[in-house]
């Protein structure tokens, strides 16, 4: 049975989605083909029509989980109370709970840092263009940089502890931190 262009183009995203979500949740090289398949309800044989390998999904979540990223953090109307409501949800209890609906660089930094190049290139580039807005309106590179690192990392270490408290005294400790700069 042949589908339209536009439900394949439909089944891709909805692939995307979903196989983005399962890998912030539990890494993207634990995920089988057919358990990212069966999440959307298709076989993975049927997973070939869409990508010619699971490294070319993995570099089409880095695009798109980046790219949105940007959208969200980095927009040409950026502005420091922008960048600061960002910073805010960034660095919350929500975002450490819910990995699958949050930023792709904590979760899949690791993933991507042993990925090929051409993957290295895509997520460079998207955090570039991060870095750059950023730095547009706190005039200063490498600020941008180290408030870029300092969020991650902050996340990243919040989800690696237990304790809920713990947790919420790291994402203070760094608002609190970045605040200094942002004033």
């Amino acid at each position: 049975m042949r589908y339209s262009a536009e439900h394949k183009t439909q089944t891709r995203e909805k692939l995307l989605a979903s196989s983005g979500a399962l890998a912030k949740r539990g890494g993207f090289a634990s995920t089988g083909v057919d358990g990212l398949m069966k999440a959307i309800g298709l076989t993975g044989g049927a997973f070939y029509g869409h990508f010619s390998s699971k490294d070319e999904l993995f570099a089409a979540i880095v695009e798109r989980e980046l790219s949105h990223s940007l959208k969200l953090l980095g927009s040409e109307e950026a502005s420091r109370d922008k960048l600061q409501r960002c910073l805010d949800l960034y660095l919350s209890m929500q975002h450490v709970e819910q990995p699958d609906s949050g930023c792709a660089i904590p979760s899949l930094g690791a993933e991507i840092a042993r990925a090929d190049r051409s993957v290295r290139e895509l997520a460079e580039h998207w955090l570039l263009r991060l870095q750059q807005a950023w730095a547009k309106e706190l005039a200063d590179p490498q600020l941008a940089w180290a408030i870029l690192a300092q969020c991650v990392g902050a996340l990243v270490v919040a989800r690696m502890l237990a304790t809920p408290q713990l947790q919420e005294d790291v994402l203070d400790s760094s608002r609190a931190l970045i605040n200094r700069y942002l004033v």
